[in-house]
């Protein structure tokens, strides 16, 4: 049985007031254990409610655990290419255009992905480093991000569980309800075995954002969220790649 347009906002608008009581909670919450969460506003405050399914409690502590890992990680407010000379020179990573909906799009090549001398702690600094330039990109109102993960020419060379589980457990953890929807292309047979791994550590919420995309249906699909004046020249669109530290 449809609801009717009326249901629906009435709905909505309760929904609304709920979150709104629920973030003056969880303020008043933070604020008390760290008195730097103040200068946080409303709309972040909701994306770690909504991450933790409007759950006061879990979504303070979500966010304190957020704000301490920020500080000792990021001390100087953000990551510096300099800190990331072997993940920049892979150059695997663009962001241009954004889809229908104002989202910034970002690109990752994941055949150009290999194990460096830099190890893990920079493959992470490398992570932080695309959210918060992809956050630079959004729009006023805007406060979630589109990827297309590209694996063609993915092999076992590529192949790297503990960067794809600490990327997922960085996504997950500390940019709670920023992904909008992640798109897979060109995923060869053999990239199966590497997701089987990854999959049971993907929280319900993000699963539903991640769609495989058949090679024949490529274009089509992606034009249905992406104006080709927003696409990518590599996906039938008009749009040169830009690498992320140049975008």
């Amino acid at each position: 049985m449809m609801m009717s347009s009326n249901n629906m906002e009435s709905s909505a608008k309760a929904k609304e007031e709920e979150e709104i009581t629920k973030i003056s909670l969880m303020r008043s919450m933070v604020e008390t254990q760290d008195p730097s969460s103040k200068e946080v506003d409303d709309m972040t405050m909701r994306r770690f409610l909504r991450g933790r399914d409007l759950d006061v409690e879990k979504a303070s502590s979500m966010f304190l655990k957020y704000l301490k890992w920020r500080r000792s990680f990021v001390p100087n407010g953000f990551i510096s290419p300099s800190e990331l000379t072997h993940e920049i020179q892979q150059n695997k990573m663009f962001l241009q255009g954004s889809d229908k909906k104002g989202r910034p799009i970002s690109v990752l090549l994941a055949a150009r992905h290999f194990q460096h001398n830099g190890g893990l702690d920079e493959f992470k600094r490398f992570i932080v480093y695309i959210f918060d330039k992809i956050l630079t990109r959004m729009l006023p109102g805007q406060d979630k991000f589109i990827v297309i993960g590209d694996l063609e020419g993915w092999g076992y060379a590529n192949c790297d569980i503990r960067a794809y589980l600490s990327a997922l457990s960085l996504l997950q953890d500390y940019y709670p309800e920023r992904l909008g929807k992640m798109f897979v292309v060109h995923a060869p047979y053999i990239f199966m075995a590497a997701w089987k791994v990854v999959h049971p550590f993907i929280d319900v919420k993000t699963r539903k954002k991640i769609v495989f995309v058949e090679n024949k249906s490529l274009k089509s699909t992606l034009l249905e969220e992406i104006d080709e004046s927003q696409l990518p020249e590599i996906y039938g669109g008009t749009l040169p790649l830009i690498p992320i530290q140049d975008s």
